[in-house]
């Protein structure tokens, strides 16, 4: 049913236009701009994650998708339709929650059949469709169970099942895995991405994960202060971020201060850490102009050499796969992060050694963002 259906019942597109929310402040003490005029399309079949800090606008604009907040000001259209004052019920998506939201009382079997048994559908074609999802999830076998008879990770699972028996045309989640231990997360984060591929749903995601966010998006919309800061695919927004707030959130950052020395065919150099390095700029500012630099952790390298930039090491963390240091260079602490470390010599706190810059990861930010 749920595979098969897909054919026939389209992802939809989803198109958000100046949408605005606005709250009271308790006591008539002014307002709250909690989404402020966000403009966003969301292919059909896309995975797109909202993501930002709490208090970002991130859940508001969740809400205002599903239709359990209707927006102050602007549009929201699904394949072209305004939905924008719709019901819940009527806007083809379902939402799975962070807490479940499972009925204690049912079995796993009515849980996931609710939605259809609403729908007025024959008991052939509820079991069938509860059958099929219940495969689709992992869950066969497990349909006369009651929700406190499974693993937090089985009762997200039926959240999910209960989603996907339904058809919608958009999925939307509500941070639905910050409730597992990280080993499920993974586990879960996992399971999500490979579905959601499989059935082609378009899903809106909302996480203040960052990992979660880059491991299950096509886009990732970065939100702060109710606005969209930027929109981009996972390497683009963690390589290419547009201003040091998406630097800094997105992954760690080490931001290192620095002017253009030269600027040629789209081209400039600016010197880091006691390297001239070379940097594609579209609209390169003029000489002199000041720039801030992002260095990944994992473009800076620690190596015994007495001709590169000086740094001592301040702390060494062995994470397995990788060593974390903290160094400081020029009365500015920096993280570096070596990969593999079998590969190469552990370095000790305390010690002395030579800095490099992985050159093709520099990224410049224009100084003051």
């Amino acid at each position: 049913m749920i595979e098969k259906a897909k054919k026939d019942h389209e992802a939809g597109s989803l198109t958000l236009e100046l949408v605005a929310k606005i709250f009271p402040q308790r006591g008539d003490a002014g307002e709250v701009v909690a989404v402020d005029h966000v403009s966003l399309t969301i292919q059909r079949g896309e995975f797109v994650t909202l993501l930002g800090p709490s208090g970002c606008g991130k859940t508001t604009t969740l809400r205002l998708i599903a239709g359990f907040e209707l927006p102050t000001s602007g549009k929201i259209f699904l394949d072209n339709m305004d939905i924008t004052n719709q019901p819940p019920n009527k806007r083809d998506m379902a939402l799975v929650f962070q807490s479940y939201a499972l009925f204690p009382h049912m079995s796993v079997y009515d849980n996931v059949a609710y939605g259809l048994k609403i729908r007025n559908l024959s008991r052939a074609a509820i079991a069938d469709g509860v059958e099929q999802v219940l495969r689709l999830v992992g869950l066969e076998g497990l349909g006369d169970r009651r929700p406190n008879q499974l693993s937090g990770g089985q009762q997200q699972r039926v959240a999910l099942a209960r989603c996907l028996v339904m058809e919608p045309r958009v999925l939307l989640f509500d941070e639905p895995l910050s409730n597992l231990d990280a080993k499920l997360r993974v586990q879960m984060r996992s399971e999500i991405h490979s579905l959601q591929r499989r059935l082609n749903v378009t899903s809106v995601y909302v996480t203040h994960d960052q990992i979660e966010a880059m491991a299950l998006s096509d886009r990732i919309v970065v939100m702060n202060d109710g606005q969209i800061e930027q929109i981009g695919t996972p390497e683009d927004v963690y390589r290419r971020p547009t201003s040091s707030f998406v630097a800094d959130f997105i992954g760690r950052a080490n931001f290192l201060e620095t002017h253009i020395d030269s600027a040629n065919n789209g081209h400039v150099s600016v010197p880091i850490l006691g390297q001239m390095v070379d940097v594609a700029l579209n609209d390169a500012p003029s000489v002199g102009t000041r720039m801030t630099v992002l260095l990944r952790p994992e473009g800076l390298n620690l190596r015994e050499d007495e001709s590169l930039k000086q740094a001592k090491v301040l702390q060494a963390m062995y994470l397995g796969s990788e060593v974390e240091y903290i160094v400081e260079v020029d009365n500015q602490q920096l993280v570096v992060v070596n990969n593999d470390p079998r590969a190469s010599r552990i370095f000790s706190a305390g010690q002395t050694v030579g800095i490099d810059v992985v050159h093709e990861t520099v990224h410049l930010l224009p100084d003051g963002l």
